[in-house]
């Protein structure tokens, strides 16, 4: 397979009700890969990505183990078809993914973080204190210097590609810092619609649980390249790669960073594996140079298979 190959794995608010059920209905390796998922977590996996509803689909809790699981299903049915990454980078919640996919986690121990991450994250913020918004079309350090104006708490959560930067933090700040950056020159400012301030210090109260969760579970080192979201920078030893997991939970996604470090050693392909295509539509963003497919269902497969093949 081609040793220019990058895995990306997608993160939460690629979710759609019935993601992944054409692989499961044609597929033996992705229906083998839900089957065990559904042993394994305490819900009906299963019924709830292919019937919903979306509502329940798009709680943290649910989203993130749904997820990672359709994820590892696109993954095996690339395997079955020779289709293996040379490298790998997840965004944000995508990260537990990549780490699969590097063979530092195994598949069980992988679904059981990503649920309690998502419990995690939902119990954090009950009070609904924390949100989140999209800017478009300013720069990152214009951004960043709006908000240090901001009283309260409101950082950068995601770098995603050149002009596109996600915020978080306490409502009554990210709003201030909507107004104030849609005055200062943003094209646009979008409220996300998310349970929580996620990659903000309003997070806080869910990482240390987290962290005892993440030290409880065996990790490998990486078996091929990996890059973390909060250094933008390979790691491969175990016991690094869970600082940066911890760290990434109250912390900045730095996407745009990973992808020009892929680029720069020379990695060409880009599969975003998983549901959606929102890392396809960012990698265009960040460098039209570089080749970038998705796979979630069979027309999507049967397209990035001819064109890698």
């Amino acid at each position: 397979m081609s040793s220019n190959l990058i895995f990306m794995f997608s993160g939460q608010g690629s979710q759609y009700v019935g993601m992944g059920k054409e692989l499961y209905d044609n597929y033996e390796a992705a229906k083998k890969v839900l089957d065990e998922a559904d042993q394994i977590v305490d819900f009906d996996l299963k019924d709830m990505i292919f019937n919903g509803p979306e509502e329940d689909l798009n709680n943290t809790k649910n989203t993130q183990p749904a997820i990672y699981t359709v994820s590892a299903m696109v993954k095996a049915v690339l395997t079955e078809n020779d289709i293996e990454p040379a490298a790998a980078a997840g965004h944000s919640l995508g990260e537990y993914s990549a780490l699969y996919a590097a063979g530092v986690l195994s598949f069980a121990d992988g679904l059981k973080l990503v649920r309690r991450r998502g419990e995690l994250m939902d119990q954090a913020d009950p009070e609904g204190k924390g949100t989140m918004a999209a800017v478009i079309g300013m720069a990152d350090a214009e951004v960043e210097a709006v908000l240090a104006e901001i009283d309260g708490i409101v950082t950068v959560a995601n770098y995603n590609s050149p002009g596109q930067v996600v915020i978080s933090g306490e409502v009554e700040a990210v709003e201030a810092a909507g107004e104030l950056l849609s005055e200062e020159g943003a094209k646009k400012v979008i409220p996300l619609t998310v349970s929580g301030a996620f990659h903000s210090p309003l997070m806080e109260p869910a990482k240390e649980e987290l962290k005892s969760t993440i030290e409880a579970v065996e990790f490998k080192d990486a078996q091929i390249p990996f890059i973390a979201n909060v250094t933008a920078d390979y790691v491969k030893k175990s016991s690094e790669i869970k600082d940066a997991l911890i760290k990434q939970l109250n912390n900045s996604v730095r996407w745009v960073e990973t992808i020009e470090r892929f680029k720069a050693d020379g990695y060409e392909d880009y599969i975003e594996v998983g549901p959606g295509r929102v890392l396809k539509g960012l990698m265009r963003r960040i460098d039209r140079s570089l080749n970038a497919y998705n796979v979630e269902d069979e027309k999507s497969l049967n397209k990035t298979l001819k064109k890698l093949k």
